[in-house]
């Protein structure tokens, strides 16, 4: 007889359970232990369950511009948004695309939620624009806002101006800079037009000297502009939300903004001179020399070359052609008044609190849209409902799990230890695993994410079912518990990894093909299945095998669920051995 190949494992061989299962449970406390010194020790709840607001952007393109709404210029907007969010410390906001046109914006209910939401319906692109002209918010024949006259002719705050935190501009602190800044005093209103005009002249603007000769279709639109913005009332919302709408960038319009004592102003803007995506950084910062919130602004190296070559301009010009209005959403959030010629960095500073310098910052910083977005829906879900869905989804579960529980009990018997003791295993490790991946790639649990768990019982129970069958089915045969046990893994794995594989197929495909909530659905059932090939092939299998030398199931017990009497094995016959009688010896 040939002797068997070195390095081949004999047929029936056993390996070694005990230290596959070490190593699971290694993994097991690993994860854990990550989960409490992290400091995330439950799963991260989506809005549905936690509480807070869900929003629907639709992105709309300017005329004749359709092809910008692109995969590209959507992603882009999305980056922004998040990080827009994020910036007013809303933790674990989520945005993502639905569909071709559509942004999904979810603000867990918490501190600044409601100031996010705002921001999140500021969305059309940031643009840095000269001011022409300003005057009263009110129709024409309103009078100009008292702080108009306040200003000298370097703009700087007369005596008995109400926005006394703003320094002179002939202070050290608002010119000693060797960065250069521009000082505001929020929205300050300065000289408004000239009388019995409602607008300047084209040769008004900042630069007359490449002002083009005037010609009638100039005089025409100059006209219409002057009528738009003598009948502009901003304090009338309706009026205020189509003021200088269809304007493009290099177009002259009016806008309305606040001024420092909170009253609405409007302004004749010029083309714009640089946009948001030209700012590389900006934020709100307290200035501990002079005690004031200020906004510092970092340009990119191309937006550096337009702010200097535009500051150049505004600042040999007088009030108010030397303010530069920052417009968001087509309102001026800003309008700092420009000192001095300005490169790289700027500063805007102020009558600003810590919340509005904060806000302006992060609009500097995360304004610069690639399209303009309309709000289509908002839904909001309070913390109670949100506890009463999850306490449902988790007694659902805990339905579905006594049941699953029962049946195996009833049907299996001393297996059914085998059984959930593996599901123990597998939640342990779903759980752990969610609350850690909540930090880390940001996943959220939320109602759908609960449905797929509890689905997800059912795959894993059906593992379970599987191996147990096929080793019943070897016992049947014949075959005592411990060589069942091995022979029935290799028929059971094939069975149990085509089953998996379907079952992550679809979860794969309804991930990537839909949006929102169901994507919820998807990854919990794909993350389940994952583990439920991990838990049957490093726990369910290690543990049959080392159960399988107890004399309670090796001895078939009856309530060890593999019996022979009751799995209906017939004793194996033994034929008796024929004795023949002894033949007498034949006479000679």
């Amino acid at each position: 007889m040939a002797a068997p190949k070195k390095g081949r494992r004999p047929a029936g061989s056993q390996g070694r359970p005990g230290r596959t299962l070490v190593l699971i449970l290694i993994a097991m406390v690993a994860l854990t232990g990550g989960m409490f010194l992290s400091g995330h020790t439950t799963p991260r709840l989506g809005i549905d369950l936690a509480g807070g607001t869900t929003i629907t952007l639709k992105a709309k393109a300017e005329p004749g511009q359709e092809s910008a709404v692109n995969e590209t210029n959507m992603n882009t907007a999305v980056g922004i948004i998040e990080r827009r969010v994020n910036g007013l410390g809303v933790s674990e906001a989520e945005v993502q695309t639905q569909g071709r046109e559509n942004i999904i914006v979810n603000i867990p209910k918490g501190t600044n939620s409601e100031q996010a939401r705002k921001q999140v319906g500021t969305t059309a692109q940031l643009y840095f624009r000269p001011v022409l002209a300003v005057a009263a918010g009110g129709p024409s024949g309103a009078q100009p806002s008292p702080s108009a006259s306040a200003s000298d002719k370097e703009g700087e705050p007369k005596q008995g101006e109400k926005d006394k935190a703003t320094p002179p501009s002939g202070s050290p602190s608002s010119s000693s800079s060797p960065q250069g800044r521009a000082v505001t005093e929020g929205l300050k209103a300065p000289t408004p037009p000239p009388s019995g005009s409602a607008t300047p002249k084209a040769a008004e603007t900042p630069n007359p000297a490449e002002t083009p000769k005037p010609n009638p279709s100039e005089s025409a639109a100059a006209a219409a502009l002057e009528k738009q913005f003598a009948a502009l009332d901003c304090t009338d919302p309706k009026s205020r939300s189509t003021a200088g709408s269809n304007s493009k960038p290099e177009d002259t319009t009016v806008a309305c903004g606040k001024n420092g004592a909170g009253a609405w102003e409007k302004y004749v803007l010029g083309p714009a001179e640089v946009d948001g995506k030209d700012v590389d950084d900006a934020k709100g910062q307290l200035d501990q020399q002079r005690g004031m919130w200020i906004v510092t602004m970092d340009f990119t190296k191309s937006g550096s070359k337009k702010f200097e070559k535009i500051t150049g301009k505004l600042s040999s010009q007088q009030s108010p052609q030397n303010q530069f209005a920052i417009v968001l959403d087509g309102e001026v959030v800003s309008a700092p008044e420009v000192k001095q010629t300005l490169s790289a960095n700027a500063e805007i500073s102020g009558n600003f609190d810590q919340q509005s310098a904060q806000d302006l910052g992060n609009i500097l910083s995360y304004g610069a849209l690639p399209l303009s977005f309309e709000e289509q829906s908002v839904t909001t879900v309070s913390a109670a409902l949100g506890g009463e869905q999850l306490r449902a989804g988790l007694i659902a579960g805990a339905i579905g799990l006594a049941l699953v529980i029962i049946y195996l009990v009833v049907y299996y018997r001393g297996l059914a230890m085998i059984a959930i003791l593996s599901l123990l295993a597998s939640a342990i490790l779903t759980y752990t695993l969610m609350a850690l991946l909540g930090p880390a790639i940001g996943f959220a649990l939320n109602l759908p994410a609960v449905c797929g768990a509890i689905v997800a019982i059912g795959i894993t129970a059906d593992s379970f079912i599987v191996y147990f069958e096929r080793v019943r089915d070897e016992i049947r045969e014949g075959r005592t518990l411990r060589p069942a046990v091995e022979r029935a893994w290799p028929r059971a794995r094939r069975t149990i990894l085509v089953s998996d594989f379907v079952s992550f197929l679809a979860a794969a495909v309804l991930f990537i093909v839909t949006v929102g909530k169901v994507q919820g659905f998807a990854f919990t059932l794909g993350l389940t299945t994952l583990l439920d090939v991990v838990v049957v092939f490093f726990f369910t299998k290690p543990v049959m095998t080392l159960l399988a030398r107890t004399k309670f199931f090796a001895s078939g017990h009856p309530w060890s669920g593999l019996s022979p009497e009751r799995l209906g094995v017939q004793p194996p016959l033994r034929r008796s051995r024929r004795t023949s009688a002894p033949t007498e010896p034949k006479e000679a």
